[in-house]
């Protein structure tokens, strides 16, 4: 990140912020929630009402989702070339980064819809029998069924995402289809599970917590410059925000996904390197791609300008 900062900020903050722009423009002018929200908390309700207020809520945050997604993987389709040529110690453009992960980005947008679909399908077969116990009438028994069950089927659904927490970059570099990325992936963590899983974590954790560092005095800042003021904001009842919030709170957005969208994308790529040069010695190959001489063979390798 450091070598190659232009371009690394560069695509993360174009990525980020046409992401933001295109949520702050659906939330103002289309996604205002203010009547959902007063007919959620209205207690005189109909049940209809209720169902089409929770409907339009779920359809409207699907959306922001999806938007996020979308920008998510576009970032990390074009950081993955950035960082595998980084370690080959040569630059690459944005342009040229582009070209090289636009025909791969709809495989990995189906991957990424893919592992999260696994996950809750495996836990929804872990809390079925616990359901079909309640429905029969199973009392406490059917709870205690479904909570075990489904803590079951999430330890092994965690297993599996680590498993496959590599095939992004296994289909972004080797050009692989979703079978066989997510094939390619169990491969590689195949006795390195806790490791893998330590690593990921951690960088999971840091990049959230600088996330917060950034976002969150954004949000107050925001709350503080709109009309209602922080007590607005705090009050569950307001739902409409107002554009102040919104774009203030987007720029910090903005920021905060800059700074981790290298490191979410950067560490899954060394990863899968770092693994690659374990089981395969990828380092040999990647010292000759590099130029260098002799590598490997024990023997020093010529003093550069001799």
């Amino acid at each position: 990140m450091r070598t190659h900062w232009r371009t690394v900020l560069g695509i993360s903050l174009t990525v980020a912020v046409v992401t933001q722009i295109a949520v702050i423009l659906l939330q103002g002018f289309v996604l205002d929630d203010s009547a959902t929200t007063d007919t959620l908390e209205d207690p005189s309700a109909t049940t209809e009402e209720l169902t089409r207020a929770l409907g339009t809520t779920l359809a409207s945050s699907g959306v922001v989702l999806l938007i996020s997604l979308l920008g998510t993987i576009v970032a990390t389709a074009l950081l993955t070339t950035v960082t595998s040529r980084a370690v080959l110690g040569k630059s690459v453009t944005t342009g040229e980064a582009w070209q090289d992960a636009r025909p791969q980005l709809l495989k990995l947008f189906g991957l990424t819809l893919l592992l999260p679909l696994i996950a809750v399908g495996i836990i929804t077969v872990g809390t079925v029998p616990g359901i079909l116990l309640g429905v029969a009438g199973g009392g406490d028994g059917a709870v205690a069924l479904g909570v075990l069950g489904g803590l079951a089927a999430g330890v092994v659904a965690l297993w599996l995402m680590i498993r496959f927490s590599l095939a992004s970059p296994a289909l972004m570099l080797e050009k692989q289809s979703v079978p066989k990325s997510l094939g390619r992936s169990a491969k590689l963590v195949r006795g390195s599970w806790w490791r893998v899983f330590g690593i990921q974590l951690l960088a999971t954790i840091i990049a959230n917590i600088l996330a917060s560092i950034i976002v969150i005095p954004f949000t107050f800042l925001a709350a503080a410059l709109s009309g209602d003021g922080i007590g607005g904001f705090l009050d569950s009842s307001t739902g409409d925000l107002g554009w102040t919030f919104l774009v203030v709170s987007g720029i910090g957005s903005v920021i905060g996904s800059m700074l981790t969208f290298p490191i979410t994308a950067g560490v899954g790529v060394l990863l899968y390197i770092d693994q690659r040069i374990r089981r395969e010695a990828l380092d040999l190959d990647l010292a000759r791609a590099a130029g260098v001489q002799d590598y490997g063979s024990g023997a020093p390798g010529p003093v550069p300008g001799s």
